[in-house]
């Protein structure tokens, strides 16, 4: 198999040692030593928690096959290395859709579990984890779990959103949602502060199924926080496009030597952004592929951060403080000369993750993308940590790769239970950079 896959997004001399499938791990059972795998699905995460240098993953990947649909009730059971989009295709043409789908298809449902994934959805539906009705857990010992809220119902909730710490997950099974249309009829609001968003979003969410918001990360004085709301419901069912959207993929064919995403030309983007839409609402149909999953139209789109890569900071804060705490966050990325090309502004809903380390949890969560500048973005990313920390806040381990052990346990102060649990032939190296290290 092909290192390259397994190579991160971010510079690093680092090299797993290899992977293996499923079955090959399968027969090792019993002769492995303490922390020397970690389950990989397709290594969408930002950070290390699906990295293991010192040890061997074990691609899930090579199992991913739907293993059962109800097309009554929408349940379905598939492999952990199904995609995502792999579930929709199957779920589609009886009119079912995921509860929970973040922005892109290629996610595997054995990585969904792990990182207990949001949506824009998550005021309506909570997190991925909510919808999971059972799972299949291979332990080191041999023994396999069937887990659920009524059966092993412990390791049930140390597996969502624990990173692959627990097991190797061999199958899930999960409900879907019924709706008339797979498509999407959007409202496109434009706010020209941050007052007009705090004032629009509780109305938004009350109204709509999906919510999103769109920040000028760079606007300041009177235009600070301007943005797009973007808010849909499923369409009807006379919505007349195809149920699975087609068309070409582009794809970026090498890193360019500079970043070609600073200031000045995302200054000049995000004029183009905010000025696209009209001011006021405009409504209008879009494919799901285009509303949920349009980054997977762009090949190797890291790319476009230059050499480097990308590295995304990700927090969730209460509500009671959101503006202050949102305003303070793009300042301090402004002050350190970073700018996000991508900002998104969600408002969670009061639905608790299931898991022991479910990062969604009621409040705001504010996400920004910068292209890697070593140090500096280092120096960037712990100061915005500790704001978030400050407020009583969390950072999310599935875009991070440098947190320190003390963010990571102010943001989940329940993680000795996982560690309780943790298969002791499984580890990451995101759990040695923070748990381990707190333990020793």
């Amino acid at each position: 198999m092909s290192i390259d896959k397994f190579e991160h997004w971010w510079r690093t001399e680092k090299r797993p040692r290899g992977a293996i499938s499923p079955d090959d791990y399968e027969d090792r059972l019993g002769t492995i030593a303490p922390m020397a795998y970690l389950p990989f699905g397709n290594g969408l995460s930002y950070g290390d928690v699906w990295r293991n240098d010192r040890g061997t993953l074990i691609d899930s990947a090579k199992h991913g096959r739907i293993l059962a649909f109800d097309p009554g009730t929408g349940v379905i059971t598939c492999e952990a290395g199904a995609t995502l989009s792999d579930i929709l295709v199957k779920a589609i043409p009886h009119r079912f859709f995921l509860p929970v789908t973040p922005g892109t298809g290629l996610v595997t449902a054995g990585g969904a579990v792990a990182s207990d994934i949001h949506g824009r959805n998550h005021h309506a539906r909570g997190s991925f984890g909510n919808h999971v009705r059972r799972l299949t857990l291979l332990r080191s010992d041999g023994e396999r779990l069937t887990c659920s809220a009524e059966e092993n119902a412990e390791l049930f909730t140390a597996t969502i959103g624990g990173m692959g710490l627990t097991g190797l997950i061999l199958d899930v099974e999960l409900r879907l949602m019924k709706v008339p249309s797979p498509h999407v009829q959007q409202h496109a609001i434009r706010f020209e502060n941050f007052a007009d968003y705090f004032t629009l979003i509780d109305r938004v969410g009350e109204e709509h199924e999906y919510s999103v918001a769109w920040i000028d990360q760079l606007a300041t004085g009177r235009r600070a926080g301007r943005g797009v709301l973007w808010a849909a419901d499923h369409a009807d069912a006379s919505c007349e496009y195809p149920d699975i959207p087609k068309g070409p993929k582009l794809a970026f064919p090498l890193s360019p030597p500079f970043n070609p995403l600073n200031s000045v030309m995302l200054k000049a983007l995000n004029e183009f952004r905010f000025r696209r839409e009209r001011p006021g609402e405009t409504v209008s149909t879009e494919t799901w592929t285009s509303y949920f999953h349009t980054i997977d139209r762009l090949g190797a789109w890291h790319r476009l951060y230059g050499r480097q890569g990308p590295c995304q900071h990700q927090s969730v804060y209460p509500a009671e403080n959101a503006k202050q705490t949102t305003i303070r966050l793009l300042e301090t990325a402004r002050r350190h000369g970073h700018a996000s090309f991508l900002t998104a502004l969600h408002r969670f809903g009061d639905a608790a993750g299931r898991g022991i380390l479910s990062f969604p949890r009621p409040g705001f969560s504010l996400t920004m993308d910068f292209a890697n500048q070593g140090e500096a973005t280092v120096r960037l990313l712990d100061a915005l940590d500790r704001i978030v920390i400050e407020v009583g806040g969390a950072v999310n381990p599935s875009k991070d790769f440098r947190m320190s052990p003390t963010a990571f346990e102010a943001s989940f102060p329940s993680w000795r239970k996982l560690e309780a649990l943790r298969d002791p032939a499984i580890a990451s190296d995101f759990w040695r950079r923070t748990a381990l290290a707190l333990n020793n």
